[in-house]
């Protein structure tokens, strides 16, 4: 039996790189018309993206490959990613198509897949597309060419479909939002006030297509933190730019991470009796104080590989429920099938409303040791694995750390970075390894 072929374009989200040099129209083309091989003549896929001024660009390349395999295509506009995952899992599509680099800035765009299940491809079927992409494909003529529609109605069935699903009174909680000035920017609001929440103000709402992600969003949280503060508000919720993820401050401004909030809705449905084999999935980044507080609840921890795919692979095969990571990509299968910023943060939203508590001290429930992350801009991230002296490097810390400590270094599936991860007893012992083993890195690959 011969093996599958290998991933090119793929990585752990989908392809990536910058809008109109490296994800190019004529590769987002190819990449529909790839798809469109691998589907039944007249199917439907639906294509959403976020903010950024390159994706009305690649929305069209993508629909134009598509339909030119006889496909036919609904666009449904500016869209959260989930938002298109749920759509395309209880509706008529065969795929969804999202055009977003999430939270990259904003010069990247990138292309993700969705199967008719609402989950995202999996490696061999990216795989199978990327090899058809090299193929000569037979066109279809005349009515066999496929059309391309406006869907406005998917955000309306979107929306809906969470206010329904989330029945929590939350009237009493007065908040801020940051929508990244990305895709949350067409549901966040709405939502969040249909069920009763006093949203004391909104940031990172008036995208122009070149703002996204920029100092606002999950991945600059120091303006959320400031205004929750300044409106004497409960606590702020931070999406990314395509809604995906979710990260929260507390009423001081105090970041509460994806390990924290992870935490605080695995112990929720463990009250509840809704968490499955009392089992919670995250990733070798998240901190080890996360394990700590499950053990101490008689919950366990599956680690996986970093990406939320893997996550998801892992809750499927386990039947688990609940998992995540810790920048705040949170999955909940009873509530969607992929990672959702507004469904999570939803959720959260409902466990400070039950418990009567600040946010701040269900936080409490995870004592991070002290960690620090870095990343690494080089060359040619790919020379990572026979890096020899960056491995000896990491040797030595480990010998010196021995069970007080942690780390890990991997190349990212979506940028040119090589990430560093040290958790140490000490803030100064994590910031020394970190500057050793991130100079290894640089002498071995190169920076740029």
């Amino acid at each position: 039996m011969s093996s599958p072929p290998a991933r090119k374009l793929f990585g752990t989200d989908g392809v990536r790189g910058v809008a109109n040099r490296d994800l190019t129209p004529e590769l987002a083309l190819a990449i529909g018309r790839g798809l469109g091989s691998r589907l039944t003549p007249g199917s439907i896929v639906l294509i959403g993206r976020d903010t950024r001024r390159s994706g009305a660009m690649l929305e069209a390349a993508v629909a134009a490959g598509l339909v030119s395999m006889g496909m036919n295509v609904e666009i449904g506009g500016v869209l959260p990613t989930p938002a298109v995952a749920e759509l395309v899992a209880r509706g008529e599509q065969a795929a969804g198509v999202v055009i977003s680099a999430s939270h990259n800035p904003f010069p990247d765009n990138g292309i993700k897949l969705f199967g008719p299940d609402g989950f995202k491809l999996p490696d061999h079927e990216e795989a199978e597309i990327e090899a058809a992409m090299e193929r000569e494909l037979q066109r279809p003529i005349a009515d066999g060419i496929g059309e391309v529609l406006t869907w406005d109605e998917g955000l309306r069935h979107y929306r809906d479909g969470l206010v329904e699903r989330f029945p929590d009174r939350l009237e009493r909680l007065r908040i801020v939002v940051d929508c990244a000035h990305g895709a949350t920017v067409t549901t966040a609001v709405d939502v969040l006030t249909r069920l009763g929440v006093d949203v004391a103000a909104v940031i990172g709402h008036e995208p122009d297509g070149v703002n996204i992600n920029v100092d606002c969003g999950s991945t600059h949280l120091g303006a959320l933190g400031a205004r929750v503060v300044a409106e004497g508000a409960q606590l702020g919720l931070a999406f990314d730019g395509d809604g995906d993820r979710v990260l929260a401050v507390d009423h001081t401004g105090a970041v509460v991470d994806g390990d924290q909030i992870l935490a605080i809705l695995a112990l929720r449905l463990k009250r509840r009796g809704e968490l499955s084999h009392d089992t919670v999935v995250t990733t070798t980044m998240t901190n080890l104080g996360f394990r700590k507080a499950m053990a101490a609840e008689g919950i366990d921890v599956r680690w996986t590989d970093v990406g939320d795919r893997y996550v998801l692979a892992e809750m499927r095969s386990g039947g688990f429920v609940i998992g995540g990571e810790q920048s705040g990509h949170l999955i909940n299968l009873q509530s969607g099938p992929t990672g959702d910023g507004l469904a999570a943060g939803l959720q959260l939203l409902g466990a400070v409303a039950e418990s009567g508590r600040p946010l701040a001290e269900l936080a409490g429930v995870v004592t991070r040791l002290p960690q620090k992350l870095v990343n690494i801009r080089v060359a040619d991230k790919d020379a990572l694995t026979g890096a020899g002296a960056v491995w000896d490097s990491v040797a030595a810390c480990e010998g010196e750390l021995g069970d007080d400590g942690r780390v890990v270094v991997r190349a990212s599936g979506t940028e040119p970075l090589v990430r560093v991860m040290v958790e140490a007893p000490t803030d100064a012992d994590c910031d020394r390894w970190c500057a050793t083993i991130a100079a290894a890195v640089t002498d071995a690959l190169g920076a740029v």
